[in-house]
């Protein structure tokens, strides 16, 4: 057993683009650490007010903070730097970055790393990918790469076997969207369980156990729909297994070289013939980091800092599974400030008992003893459960659910489903020992 360290309360300052990162923070302050957090985007800057402190000017605490956190992509340049100066950071590298960010260099990394990848084709130009499909008809993905892929909705998976649901869909793109989607990559399809492998890395070494996640990435039950990027995710925390060994533990090398700290997976394809990493996610991911929390039992301040540190930690987690269930209203998945405030801007939250296990931060803020809807995505609250089994998980985590009142609240119903045969297959192909 790894002796826990980093004992007695810490300062924290964390640093986002957008206001993602509110949930962990607010944890870390209920736990007794002081708390700062800046938010650099104008038509964010109100998420979590009233329940962390937050600053407008994060350089001027650089030094008075025991531990400085990053919450998305983009930082990495930044943390290395502050790295190389000594300060404690948990966040990404240059390096993992481009992971995320370069979906030709992140396939690129894992093929020389020993995984088995999907075939791909980068593009730069729609009539050159246009021209291929034409020429090699089949059924494919269409991915855009860098700031692009954040726009969740522009993911396409072909349904037909001949291509033309492809051509069409890039028809459409190199009319309306191609000032903004530079470069994308076609992946070939492979049918089979699309599951996540993740884990904490140190800076040197990964923190067991390692995290299966399930993501549900479409608006509605049965996976139909917009893409959001996530309406909830199933989970459990496991010993090292065939998923994690063949995955990201290969990369464990690279990520120590680039000094990476935080939470770091590969969300991949598996079937009867492999393993096929898809992409990484080398960052927090969104809603996953509020239903760790359920699953976590260590106290995430001491976890953070001594990783940061670069030690080992003994990290303490909930037996069986959790679920997270992703609370949204209009324009969700959409960027539409307009709608947002015509229909959802500061509208109250309000809970039939005070109870508020389970309830996590999405775009909120706490003002006059209200919670408030903020900022401007739509992306309200995560409700996570758990239980000894995925349906015990599913029961607390709706019941909770059942317990919030928004104006035009929605979410899927569906969370956690998908395990029971997903589960199956995964056991009997052998990936989960």
């Amino acid at each position: 057993m790894e002796k826990n360290s980093g004992n007695g309360k810490k300062k924290f300052l964390f640093i986002s683009n957008v206001g993602m990162i509110g949930d962990l923070a607010w944890q870390i302050k209920k736990e007794g650490n002081e708390v700062k957090y800046y938010i650099h985007k104008n038509d964010q800057k109100d998420v979590c007010d009233g329940f962390v402190d937050k600053t407008d000017s994060w350089k001027d605490l650089v030094e008075w903070a025991d531990v400085i956190v990053f919450d998305d992509t983009e930082f990495g340049e930044l943390a290395d730097r502050m790295r190389k100066e000594g300060k404690i950071v948990v966040g990404g590298s240059s390096y993992t970055d481009k992971l995320e960010l370069s979906r030709e260099f992140g396939q690129e990394e894992m093929k020389n790393s020993g995984m088995t990848v999907l075939p791909n084709w980068n593009f730069d130009d729609f009539e050159e990918a246009i021209k291929f499909i034409r020429e090699n008809p089949g059924r494919y993905v269409i991915k855009p790469s860098g700031l692009a892929q954040n726009e969740k909705e522009l993911l396409f998976i072909g349904q037909e076997d001949d291509g033309k649901d492809v051509l069409q869909v890039l028809e459409h793109y190199k009319k309306n969207w191609s000032k903004k989607i530079k470069i994308f990559q076609i992946q070939k399809y492979a049918s089979g369980v699309e599951v996540a492998i993740g884990a904490f890395f140190n800076g040197r070494d990964f923190i067991t156990p390692v995290n299966i996640n399930f993501e549900h990435k479409r608006m509605f039950p049965g996976e139909i729909g917009p893409s959001t990027g996530e309406m909830g995710t199933s989970m459990y925390f496991s010993h090292p297994n065939a998923l994690f060994n063949q995955t990201l533990l290969k990369m464990k090398e690279k990520l120590a070289e680039s000094g990476y700290v935080g939470y770091i997976d590969i969300n991949c394809i598996v079937n009867s013939k492999g393993i096929y990493p898809l992409e990484f996610t080398s960052r927090f991911g969104y809603p996953h980091i509020s239903i760790a929390i359920e699953g976590i039992l260590s106290p995430w301040g001491e976890f953070l800092h001594a990783i940061a540190g670069g030690q080992k930690y003994d990290l303490k987690v909930k037996r069986g599974f959790q679920i997270g269930v992703v609370i949204a209203v209009p324009p969700f998945p959409f960027n539409d400030p307009e709608a947002f405030r015509k229909y959802s801007e500061d509208a109250a939250i309000l809970f039939k008992k005070p109870n508020l296990g389970g309830v996590h931060l999405g775009d909120v803020k706490f003002v006059d003893d209200d919670w408030r809807l903020a900022g401007n995505s739509g992306y309200a609250l995560i409700v996570t459960g758990s239980g000894s089994t995925m349906d015990g998980a599913r029961k607390q985590a709706y019941h909770r659910v059942k317990n919030i009142m928004i104006p035009n609240m929605f979410y899927r119903t569906d969370i956690g489903l998908r395990w029971y045969y997903d589960s199956d297959k995964m056991q009997t192909w052998g990936y989960l020992y």
